[in-house]
């Protein structure tokens, strides 16, 4: 299977301003399927960084005193300490709207501090769009001289409260507020890539890219320059040692980075156009799926993306498309919800409108009933090509914000039957059917794979048991609960006087467009 029928080439990344590889050989990934997974295995590594090793970190929310094991360290500690130990921290977190509008303005100054304090550096950013954000999520661990350790970890969990949840989904205890419907401590599903080989490096000079730009951190007025100025902040980046050679192949995955960055002024140095390798990579696999799309998103937005699954559905007669999703949005509010209400609904309708028996969307609850925020942004096409990163399935990631992604084809084939799901003759792959398997059990609350090999078998079991757990919800929850954790997703449509205002907001607020006028006009990424 050449990877080129699956991945980007050189031409079709559209950027020539980077010196990102157009894709990786020779790798190993690993999903880390919820917050405390993932927090328990970057301790380890970041526990083991000696002097003169590099932490390089991006995100879009830090929190000083977020845990990351029960009985400690804090993110702040972890990374503190590792700086002590004369290991080069730096970190690049988004500058962040205020903390009066529900953001971390101060969260992400105050991480940012306690690292430094101990010779770190922890720049805040706010090179994006009016309203836009950085949204990455990435940390690089190199061991200069010892290449073989190491590591990079992408996906869609922030180092900040709510995340470290586990398959009880009972919450983390260090909780964000949200929508009264989760409750006092969220219950969040989510999913982060461990990853080791070459593709580390391209990780690594993603982050040196935004690190080593010469465009002003803050561009958005006197006022928070001033602001700046008067809580001290370092508004300049320090060098950076030399980038250390890439990590000798040890795998079989060809790891292909992807990433959003939108048109703006001042222009990014790597990026004078803006990058949409997301939506570009996305749409490629898309287009080839023959027989099941699988993805976990936390919006599920905009019509133009949706139009992508209508147009692959309406193509491919034998295609499903499995969505699982939030039951309602992170926020409640007469003004905050509706416009995070229209734009699902809208995308849904469309994708039902080209195929009503073949698209089925799946919320979820743990087994108090409580709905399970989901957060993670995973899709498999045909258990051949997937991606798990910090993008989520709407315009403001594939044009907007900043984003990375990886997606990753794996050259092991998978020998159970259905050998070859799509037909193409590219066979099933491990990597991406045992993530999507792994992410299946889960919701089914079950350790084997009966039925869920084939994509239609699939659609059947996961279908029967949401139903089954809604009936027994909706008949008084007599008798024992079904196990499971699937519900069958619902949009409820707005009243007209609401959309008449929810519709223009949700697209020019909540999901705008990052493109140069002449893409927007072509409708193309």
């Amino acid at each position: 299977m050449p990877p080129e029928d699956w991945l980007l080439t050189a031409a079709e990344r559209g950027n020539p301003h980077t010196d990102l590889p157009t894709w990786c050989s020779g790798n190993t990934a690993e999903p880390l399927i919820h917050g405390k997974t993932y927090f328990s295995r970057l301790m380890a590594e970041v526990e083991r960084l000696e002097a003169g090793d590099h932490l390089l970190f991006t995100d879009w929310r830090g929190d000083p005193d977020e845990l990351v094991a029960d009985d400690g360290p804090t993110i702040a500690e972890l990374f503190a300490a590792a700086a002590r130990r004369g290991v080069v921290v730096k970190g690049l977190l988004w500058r962040s709207h205020l903390d009066k509008l529900a953001y971390s303005e101060e969260e992400n100054r105050n991480l940012g501090d306690a690292i430094r304090e101990a010779g770190g550096e922890v720049l805040l950013d706010q090179r994006v769009r009016r309203g836009g954000s950085h949204h990455q999520k990435l940390v690089v661990l190199r061991h200069p001289g010892r290449p073989e350790r190491d590591v990079a970890f992408v996906g869609g969990i922030d180092l900040c409260h709510s995340r470290r949840d586990d398959a009880d989904h009972h919450g983390d205890q260090q909780a964000v507020r949200m929508a009264a419907a989760y409750g006092p401590t969220p219950p969040w599903h989510d999913v982060q890539l461990e990853l080791r080989g070459p593709v580390v490096g391209a990780l690594d000079l993603t982050f040196r890219e935004r690190w080593c730009d010469p465009a002003p951190l803050d561009q958005h007025g006197p006022i928070s320059t001033a602001m700046d100025k008067l809580k001290h902040a370092d508004l300049h980046a320090d060098r950076m040692p030399p980038q250390p050679p890439d990590p000798p192949p040890c795998g079989p995955m060809t790891v292909q980075v992807l990433r959003t960055y939108p048109a703006m002024r001042p222009r990014y140095g790597f990026a004078p156009l803006g990058e949409q390798t997301v939506a570009r990579g996305y749409t490629k696999a898309i287009k080839r799926a023959r027989r099941l799309i699988y993805l976990e998103d936390q919006y599920l937005w905009s019509a133009e993306v949706a139009q992508l699954f209508a147009e692959a559905l309406q193509a491919n007669p034998e295609l499903h498309l499995i969505a699982v999703v939030p039951r309602h949005p992170d926020v409640d509010g007469a003004f905050a919800l509706p416009p995070n209400q229209v734009g699902r609904e809208q995308a849904i309708d469309l994708c039902r409108h080209a195929a009503a028996d073949r698209v089925h969307i799946f919320d979820l609850e743990n087994t108090a009933g409580t709905p399970i925020y989901v957060h993670a942004k995973v899709c498999v096409v045909d258990d051949v090509w997937c991606s798990v990163g910090s993008d989520n399935f709407n315009r403001r990631s594939w044009t907007h914000d900043s984003e990375l992604s990886c997606a990753v084809l794996d050259t092991t084939p998978d020998e159970r039957d259905p050998r070859d799901p799509a037909g193409l003759g590219d066979g099933a792959r491990r990597f991406p059917r045992e993530l999507r398997l792994a992410l299946m059990r889960e919701h089914l609350d079950t350790e084997e794979d009966k039925d869920l090999l084939d994509p239609v078998s699939a659609v059947r079991r996961m279908t029967a048991a949401a139903e089954a757990l809604r009936d027994w919800s909706d008949g008084g929850r007599r008798g024992p609960r079904p196990p499971g954790r699937l519900i069958p997703h619902s949009t409820e449509r707005l009243p007209w006087f609401q959309r008449a205002w929810a519709t223009p907001a949700y697209r020019l607020i909540y999901d705008p467009d990052g493109r140069p006028w002449r893409d927007r006009r072509a409708g193309r990424w």
